[in-house]
């Protein structure tokens, strides 16, 4: 009888113990560890994040400025040197349209003049020596058909810049919204166990996710 009431007396201040070790320590011990450990020259600093607030509209709002005035949904997104870029394409785009569109009309006109029979279109005495025709009629047609091709090439690019400058904005306007905290990874980790049976390592690969 009294080794059985000596082992549970042994028996419940293991217990006690035990539930001791599984308490959460009290702020003041954390305290008193982080300064011990100041004391050893470790400093324990406290990390809180901030989450950005998130603007669901904030894209199609970049993507319709940059449709209304090009450029000024890369200066909605803060990318101010992105606006420079926009407004040199678009303006060598379009000047060279303007350019194209112009000598075209000029030699157009000239050919429609010559087959109907005049002879004072602006190519016709080029050198002004009174004779002529100095560009021929052949001549005129084929300047007709290249500048119109290069018209219209220019005006396809003109298109397409406008719509990637409206696209650059609405994508952009994503990006700064996404998170890249380095909190939230997901990696793929090689790692080596020993096998406490048979002593022999073990090779595999571990998923680690943190939030």
């Amino acid at each position: 009888m009294f080794l059985f009431l000596l082992n549970l007396q042994f028996g419940l201040a293991q217990e006690e113990e035990k539930k001791e070790d599984m308490e959460p320590p009290h702020p003041a011990e954390i305290d008193s560890l982080a300064q011990n450990l100041e004391g050893s020259g470790i400093t324990i600093e406290e990390v809180t994040y901030e989450k950005k607030a998130i603007n669901p509209l904030a894209p199609s709002k970049a993507a319709f400025y940059s449709a209304v005035l090009p450029g000024l949904g890369q200066i909605y997104n803060k990318r101010y040197w992105k606006a420079p870029i926009v407004w040199g394409a678009l303006g060598t785009a379009i000047y060279t349209y303007s350019f194209n569109n112009t000598e075209y009309r000029s030699a157009r006109n000239a050919f429609k003049r010559r087959l109907a029979g005049f002879t004072d279109d602006e190519f016709y005495d080029l050198n002004g020596d009174g004779e002529g025709p100095d560009v021929s009629d052949e001549a005129l047609q084929d300047a007709q058909e290249r500048t119109q091709r290069s018209r219209d090439l220019s005006l396809v690019i003109t298109l397409v810049l406008y719509t990637l400058n409206i696209i650059d904005a609405n994508v952009d306007a994503h990006l700064k919204q996404y998170n890249v905290d380095d909190n939230l990874v997901v990696d793929f980790k090689p790692y080596l166990d020993m096998n406490p049976f048979t002593q022999e390592p073990n090779f595999g690969m571990a998923l680690v996710v943190k939030f």
